[in-house]
Parts: C-alpha cells; sequence; structure tokens
C-alpha cells in the first residue's frame, strides 16, 4: 500500500503540496489578522482568468496566475485607500477578470481536462519542474515573511499606533497582497481554484481557534496543513484507486476538522478563562502579606473594638 509514495508522481505531489500547505498556513494567519479573507477568495477566481489566458496562449497556466493575481493584488492596494472601499474595489476587479475569463474560455480550442485541472487542482500531475518553481516560491515567500514578520504583525493587530511609529502600513499592506498572490497561484495547482480556501484558510481558522499566541497558531496551522495534503492523497489512491481527485479529501479534512473546533472552542475557552480567574485569584491569596484570619475571629476582634471605643 506505502509502496506507492516511491513513485515519481506521488513524491511530487507530496513535495508541492508539502510547500504550499506550509506558506498559506502562514499567509492564512495574517489573512484572518487583518480580515482579508474574502481577498485571498477573490484573488483565486482572478487567477483562473490569468490562467486561463496563458493555456489560450500556449504558456504554463502559474505565469498566467502569476500575472493575474499580483497584478489584482497592486490593484486592489491602490485603489482601495480606505478599508471601507476594499469590497468595491474586490468586486470591480474580480467582475472584470471573471469576464476576460470567459473570453478566454470561449477562445480556447483545446483538450478541457487542462481548464478542469484550473478549477478543482492537478496535485497528481505535477511535474518535476513545477516541483522546483514552487520549491523556489516557496523559499522566497518564506525570507520575504520573516524579514516582515514583526512590523506585519504589528500593522495586523494595531494599524493605527503602527502608524504612529512610523510604521509603512500602506507600502506593507500592498506587499502582503502580493505575498497573498505568490500563494494563492501556488495554491490553485494543488486544490484548484474553488478549494484554495482549503489550504489558505482552512488550517488557520482551525488553528486560531485553538491557540492564542501567534507563533503557537502558525505552527499547529502548518501541521494541519501538512497532514491535510498528506492525508488526502493517501486516501484518493488507497481509498479512492485514484477515481477521486484528492483535492475533494484535502477539503473534506478541512472541514471536517474545523466544524467540530468551531462548535466546542466557546465552551473550552470558557472554561479556560474561568481556570485562569481562579489561578489568578489562588495566587493574589497566597502572595498576600497580610495573614488570613478565620472570619470568626475578626468578627469577633472587631465587635472587641467596636465596644471599646464605646
Amino acid at each position: 500500500m506505502f509502496d506507492l509514495f516511491s513513485t515519481s508522481f506521488i513524491q511530487n505531489a507530496l513535495l508541492t503540496g508539502t510547500c504550499v500547505a506550509i506558506v498559506a498556513a502562514i499567509v492564512g494567519y495574517f489573512l484572518i489578522a487583518r480580515g482579508l479573507t474574502f481577498t485571498g477568495h477573490a484573488l483565486a477566481h482572478i487567477g483562473f482568468a490569468g490562467a486561463a489566458g496563458a493555456v489560450l496562449l500556449g504558456l504554463s497556466p502559474l505565469v498566467g496566475l502569476l500575472v493575474f493575481t499580483i497584478g489584482s493584488g497592486i490593484g486592489i492596494s491602490v485603489l482601495s485607500k480606505e478599508s471601507r472601499e476594499r469590497d468595491l474595489a474586490i468586486g470591480i476587479i474580480l467582475t472584470f477578470a471573471l469576464g476576460l475569463g470567459v473570453l478566454f474560455l470561449s477562445l480556447y480550442s483545446g483538450f478541457a481536462e487542462r481548464v478542469y485541472a484550473i478549477l478543482f487542482g492537478d496535485i497528481l500531475g505535477i511535474s518535476q519542474t513545477d516541483v522546483v518553481v514552487t520549491a523556489l516560491f516557496t523559499a522566497t515567500t518564506l525570507v520575504i515573511l520573516l524579514v516582515l514578520f514583526r512590523p506585519l504583525m504589528f500593522s495586523s493587530f494595531d494599524p493605527e499606533v503602527a502608524v504612529g511609529r512610523g510604521v509603512p502600513v500602506r507600502t506593507l499592506a500592498t506587499g502582503f497582497l502580493i505575498l497573498v498572490a505568490i500563494t494563492v497561484s501556488m495554491s490553485i495547482q494543488v486544490v484548484g481554484v474553488l478549494l484554495v480556501f482549503t489550504l489558505l484558510v482552512g488550517p488557520a481558522a482551525t488553528a486560531t481557534r485553538l491557540v492564542k499566541h501567534p507563533l503557537w497558531a502558525i505552527g499547529l496551522a502548518m501541521l494541519l496543513g501538512i497532514t491535510y495534503v498528506w492525508l488526502g492523497i493517501f486516501l484518493a489512491i488507497n481509498v479512492a484507486n485514484a477515481t477521486w481527485p484528492p483535492s475533494f479529501f484535502i477539503s473534506t479534512l478541512s472541514f471536517g476538522v474545523y466544524l467540530p473546533v468551531r462548535l466546542l472552542s466557546p465552551l473550552w475557552n470558557e472554561r479556560r478563562k474561568q481556570q485562569r480567574v481562579e489561578d489568578e485569584r489562588q495566587e493574589v491569596i497566597t502572595d498576600s502579606p497580610v495573614r488570613q484570619e478565620p472570619l470568626d475571629a475578626i468578627d469577633g476582634q472587631m465587635v472587641v473594638r467596636v465596644k471599646g471605643s464605646k
């Protein structure tokens, strides 16, 4: 059963899926923290138009994905100077890109499998060249995220104070959207346009429900994303005999883990809060320099003092 993982196309799928899961976990965490989940969803659909145009021109779909998603990310940042203008800018750019996608599809006369792979992903059809390209983009994105991690974290949770401290919030926001565009382009190869949220938002959303510390949440999101990819490929090959797409299993695992966590997290968060309050109260009592007297003794002393004053 495990001999299948020694084949080259399975190894390519695992390597690419792992790279995408790692980058998507970090970017997805900041997407949620900055309230940009709809932006990631829109960039995926915009990327479909670029991929369709690249296929029409006989180029690699990744080229069209990167051109359209990065260009749209910059356009969204330029047109949305205020946060309330962001959704309007996304809607305008998204509808224009989808119109181009329909035009490209109507002009394309080749096999529909390439377009189908763009929509739903084709992780088992990834070539060695795709693995190398994805690994290079992953390494570049991780280095950039490492350099921008502190100011990006600062501007995500307290943008007004970040502006006051001299952080270039606008430039940082544009750079982050470019990173989102690159991550979306890589993720589409694995899960496709329609399921890109599986790796981009699913693991990060689950992790933020379980842990609050940013580094722990990002690490858990990485672990969940890699687990979804590996299990999804394993189930697609050994359970469905490669007749069902791995993206279906990946998205099902993501949803199946997130749903109970979402429903049960308020309960254990409340318990955790109560336990924290009890611990703090116990620490105050233990660390107090005043010796605690029994209630009866204190009441007796009070009564004596009152009588003495009379």
